[in-house]
């Protein structure tokens, strides 16, 4: 089914979002605060990036030596770049980072100094997970994953039995398969669907871009380490490859723990298209937030871990969602709407874990 005939249920509750985006407009009238970037958001920016590039440079210069301290560089470099990828490039891909869309524009390139590709990014993630969460054939988060069973619409089949022990393996070489294969992937199915053509680029020229951006990273990444690093080959390939692993985990296990859960919904619109709900209350009961009360965990997940207000207001900063979250809450509860919440973020692993288990042993 393509997207565009899914129809949201307007009568549904439509007063909810109504009054919850009035009331979050009227914070930040009432604090005169912008809902873009700040300094520390900012300065966020600069220790993400610092903490991705320091560690090359470091690689390259030979200034430590010994496999160890290497190892550990390329680990560091793993958490710059799920930084990155969390707090950085996702802000300005959705156009939140400043009220100047060049500017967004500028620093969503960032996206492809780490493996990615910008503009499939924006249609898997902006236009089809945040406009159909967990609608299965519609939100490729959840239905482009062969090795996987994410939803309860999906066919029960025996190969998934033990989904909930190899989705850890699977989730660490998810930013390594991104760089060597989805976008690849991602552009001849999104060509096929006009999705590239949406974007105002030709599909012959995303190929293009895709070729010299993969070949710029690898270059940067990878044969430059391995020229100038003092480690053998395959030592520097095996620190490339741990960072990836470090990446694709937390980037996998802070996203599948947002909406794969005991607690969310997961639809099939009906055969004319049509949703049971309006696209905000699909929203509080597809998605759900986790440990907000740990301060540096929300810092450095770039405020994922408040995935309610992050969908509801994709244009609106991650840095302001702790404030705005319980504005959100106490009007979900005002008005009878669910607001999924893990105290902690062990909770919600073993939530999503549990959920995997059910799926893949069929049992839902």
């Amino acid at each position: 089914m393509r997207a565009q005939t899914v129809q949201f249920n307007t009568n549904n509750k439509p007063e909810f979002f109504r009054e919850v985006a009035k009331r979050v407009n009227v914070h930040f009238k009432e604090t005169r605060t912008s809902k873009k970037a700040n300094s520390a958001m900012v300065f966020k920016t600069v220790f993400m990036c610092a903490l991705y590039i320091i560690p090359l440079i470091c690689i390259v210069t030979n200034l430590l030596t010994g496999v160890l301290p290497n190892m550990i560089l390329w680990a560091l470099m793993g958490l710059g770049m799920a930084g990155i990828g969390l707090s950085v490039m996702h802000d300005a891909n959705h156009g939140s980072y400043s009220r100047h869309q060049r500017t967004n524009y500028v620093i969503g390139l960032i996206i492809n100094f780490v493996g990615g590709y910008h503009i499939n990014w924006k249609i898997q993630h902006n236009v089809l997970h945040h406009s159909f969460t967990n609608i299965e054939g519609l939100d490729d988060d959840i239905s482009k994953v062969a090795a996987l069973r994410l939803s309860p619409h999906q066919h029960k089949k025996s190969k998934y039995k033990y989904q909930a022990f190899y989705a850890p393996l699977l989730y660490s070489v998810l930013s390594l398969y991104w760089l060597v294969a989805k976008d690849i992937v991602q552009v001849i199915k999104y060509g096929n669907e006009d999705l590239i053509q949406a974007q105002g680029i030709s599909i012959r020229r995303a190929v293009c871009e895709i070729f010299v951006a993969k070949s710029g990273y690898l270059i940067l990444f990878l044969i430059i380490p391995l020229i100038f690093s003092g480690l053998l080959w395959w030592q520097t390939l095996l620190g490339f490859l741990l960072m990836h692993a470090i990446c694709g985990q937390i980037l996998a296990l802070i996203f599948q723990c947002a909406h794969i859960l005991e607690e969310t919904d997961f639809y099939i619109p009906a055969k004319s298209g049509s949703m049971q709900n309006n696209w905000a209350i699909h929203q509080m009961n597809t998605t759900a937030n986790f440990a907000t009360g740990s301060t540096c965990f929300s810092w450095f997940v770039g405020g994922l871990n408040f995935q309610i207000e992050h969908h509801l207001f994709p244009h609106i900063c991650h840095i302001h969602y702790k404030a705005i979250s319980k504005i959100v809450k106490a009007t979900a509860l005002e008005y009878n709407v669910p607001y999924h919440h893990h105290p902690t973020f062990y909770g919600a692993l073993r939530s999503h874990f549990k959920t995997l288990n059910k799926l893949g042993t069929g049992t839902i």
